[in-house]
């Protein structure tokens, strides 16, 4: 049974199953007083199917659509649902619940599947439940994971794909036929080994280049049980694609793109660690970013570029520095994005001085403290 309204999500895969499910739920709906008819119990098995049953809504409404006869038949349904479905007592209302089994198998070879002896001699319908021990790493926060767990993530991390996003360049690419852009001047060429006559005519597109990518990685102290597994990130990033440049933030600002470069993901990470002195140190976001913004920054790498910021927003420096520094970034940069691995916190709001200073000028906020969050960062860039 589903204690919770959104507990069907957290069944991400049920084995042979489906019919089982189907024909115990008609028969709590036979139970309180409605007539379902066997036909109406493959079309609801059918649906169930086609659309999963791992979200709520569409267990409902397949349900409601294929096994209800009349429209004053929902508020029954609806009871029936909660408690079928969601475990929940309703008042007033008895049902006969079918005995099923619930067993549970996971990934591990070794282990086929977790059940006990009353479960075994149990009568009635059994259903396997699967989970994936992968998918709830997937969703941990980096601060809560062991050793072991944070190695297993850094590999999934280094497996990220980062397609390029594509800008305008100046240069024009030949094409067959654009015949809004002639290429006037190869056409004329063109025309001289016809003897001035222009028979061939020459068109062209404007070409695209890879956008760049930049990446600011807060370093400090409030952000080192997150900051392996973002340099980790920034590793798979700088060799996944072309034009990434790679910073560290913390007292002060460190290029890390050329350590980066190596293909084995541990000696890029010890090279970076090395290079970077103010590893787990204070922060200083405001003027980092200024010696960002005079030395790299404005004078390019920041142009155009899709800029990302790793960082919880504590800053022990000025807010107006930082607000001043975040408004020249925007200015210049294509988008801005801000990833905060305290985000995800129940409760959280950004009422940090460096945080709040930097947030008006962002283009989008998203969390950064689990792999879901990363992957979903690298689709941002992907776009």
């Amino acid at each position: 049974m589903l204690d919770s309204a959104g507990a069907l999500e957290d069944l991400a895969e049920v084995q042979n199953s489906v019919d089982t499910i189907a024909v115990g739920f008609a028969r709590v709906l036979r139970g309180s007083g409605l007539s379902i008819p066997v036909s109406s119990v493959m079309l609801f098995v059918e649906a169930l199917r086609l659309t999963g049953i791992d979200k709520r809504s569409s267990v409902y409404w397949s349900g409601r659509v294929t096994l209800l006869q009349d429209p004053e038949e929902i508020l029954i349904y609806n009871r029936a649902f909660a408690v079928f479905w969601e475990g929940q007592r309703s008042k007033g209302m008895e049902v006969e619940m079918p005995p099923i089994t619930v067993t549970l198998a996971t990934d591990d070879p070794s282990q086929d599947s977790i059940e006990n002896d009353a479960e075994e001699d149990s009568p009635g319908p059994k259903l396997s439940v699967r989970f994936s021990k992968i998918e709830t790493l997937k969703a941990k926060d980096f601060s809560d994971c062991s050793s072991i767990e944070l190695r297993e993530l850094h590999q999934l991390i280094g497996n990220l794909k980062f397609s390029s996003s594509k800008r305008a360049s100046l240069r024009k690419r030949d094409t067959k036929r654009n015949p809004k852009k002639l290429n006037v001047s190869k056409s004329i060429r063109k025309a001289f080994e016809t003897d001035g006559e222009p028979i061939y005519l020459k068109y062209s597109r404007k070409d695209t280049r890879p956008r760049r990518l930049v990446l600011l990685l807060d370093v400090s102290g409030s952000m080192e049980p997150y900051a392996r597994a973002l340099i980790r990130l920034a590793h798979a990033a700088v060799v996944g694609r072309a034009d990434v440049e790679a910073f560290t933030l913390g007292t002060r600002l460190t290029r890390i793109t050329r350590e980066l470069t190596s293909r084995d993901p541990d000696a890029a990470l010890r090279s970076a660690a090395d290079s970077v002195r103010d590893w787990s140190g204070g922060t200083r976001l405001g003027a980092t970013l200024a010696e960002f913004n005079n030395e790299w920054g404005i004078r390019g790498y920041a142009r155009g570029a899709l800029l990302i910021m790793l960082s919880d927003g504590w800053d022990r420096g000025s807010p107006d520095v930082l607000r001043t520094q975040m408004e020249r970034l925007q200015r210049v940069t294509h988008r801005l994005i801000w990833v905060n691995p305290l985000k995800h916190t129940p409760g959280y709001a950004p009422l940090a001085q460096g945080m709040a200073a930097a947030l008006p000028y962002t283009d989008e906020f998203i969390e950064g403290h689990s792999f879901d969050s990363l992957e979903r960062l690298t689709e941002i860039i992907s776009s």
